[in-house]
């Protein structure tokens, strides 16, 4: 039997859904019952392998009090293809991790523009030197030959 793939419009919706869940800090179990589902279902509609109905969706964005739109938006004016879905998976997935809610939670309470934006370069410069040292270090690497 061939195993089905989920859609990957039907993972970026799980992983809005996820994500949603995580910053109003509500467990799987505790949207299962609101839903009236088992903590699993709500685990396979945040994963993508159960796709969510269009009732079931409703019923969500009325426990998260969000727009049914909310899930299908990477931004306020974008609405994914499968392609972006696939593209922004990587943000979205570190977006709805404990680190990345304690981190925007955390810059969310910076209220000086100037030190957003220092915060901001900063990283910036971090990602390009460690960028360059990986680059530098399998430059540098030993050739291997068969």
């Amino acid at each position: 039997m061939i195993k089905k793939t989920p859609n990957p419009i039907d993972i970026f919706v799980g992983s809005r859904v996820r994500l949603r869940r995580l910053m109003v800090g509500m467990s799987q179990e505790a949207l299962a019952d609101r839903l009236g589902v088992t903590f699993q279902q709500v685990q396979k509609y945040e994963k993508g392998t159960n796709r969510i109905s269009a009732s079931r969706l409703q019923a969500i964005a009325d426990v998260f009090r969000v727009p049914p739109s909310f899930f299908f938006q990477d931004d306020e004016n974008a609405i994914p293809t499968a392609g972006v879905a696939h593209e922004t998976g990587d943000v979205s997935t570190f977006v709805s991790s404990k680190e990345g809610l304690d981190l925007n939670r955390a810059f969310l309470k910076i209220g000086d523009t100037g030190v957003r934006k220092s915060i901001i370069a900063l990283a910036t410069a971090l990602s390009k030197a460690s960028a360059e040292q990986a680059a530098e270090r399998a430059e540098n690497a030993p050739e291997l030959r068969a």
